[in-house]
């Protein structure tokens, strides 16, 4: 008798346990892609990144799963999406070969995250967005738009490192569209 009592409850703890929900959760860097640079010549310009700010109406919202339309499943964080977004921003300019600094430097990158969010149906659909600011040392706007990226991928339903790597492959092909955009690299060279 008590040896079924222990069973039952452990299947009791092991089912709740499978229900957990995604909140709270730390953001993790782990792309799976790479940069897509092609023949660009990257500028070795100084470049600061101050930290973006993050701008979306729900900023711990990061995700859901919509395998149920009547149960939706939420995945949030509490960390700072801009600080996060930005500094993996920045290192992916690093590894594209161009030259950040903590410093002075020519020009500086602000941005203003707008959209960084994973839908998950049958598959999990992640777009990231960052409407950025690139200002000379003078203090003049040199280029100023929108950047996003998109990224799509198969996966265990609801599971964290699924929701991990679509935010950061959708991060990658942001940095790779903004680094190809001929106006962008212009600024960024900018004396």
């Amino acid at each position: 008798m008590r040896a079924r009592f222990l069973l039952l409850l452990l299947g009791v703890v092991a089912a709740d346990a499978s229900a957990a929900l995604l909140e709270h959760v730390p953001l993790q860097w782990k792309p799976t892609s790479e940069l897509k640079l092609g023949a660009v010549q990257m500028p070795q310009t100084p470049i600061r990144f101050d930290t973006f700010q993050d701008a979306r109406a729900d900023k711990a919202a990061i995700g859901e799963n919509r395998e149920d339309d009547a149960h939706p499943k939420p995945v949030t964080t509490r960390d700072d999406v801009g600080a996060f977004v930005s500094s993996h921003m920045r290192e992916l300019f690093d590894r594209a070969g161009l030259k950040t600094v903590d410093g002075n430097a020519a020009v500086t990158i602000r941005g203003e995250v707008k959209q960084f969010f994973v839908r998950e149906t049958g598959t999990y659909k992640s777009e990231v967005a960052v409407h950025l600011t690139v200002i000379g040392q003078d203090g003049r706007t040199l280029w100023s738009g929108l950047a996003s990226g998109e990224a799509t991928r198969f996966g265990r339903s609801y599971k964290l490192e699924n929701y991990d790597e679509v935010l950061s492959d959708a991060l990658v092909n942001t940095v790779s569209s903004m680094l190809q955009s001929a106006q962008f690299q212009k600024a960024l060279a900018a004396p």
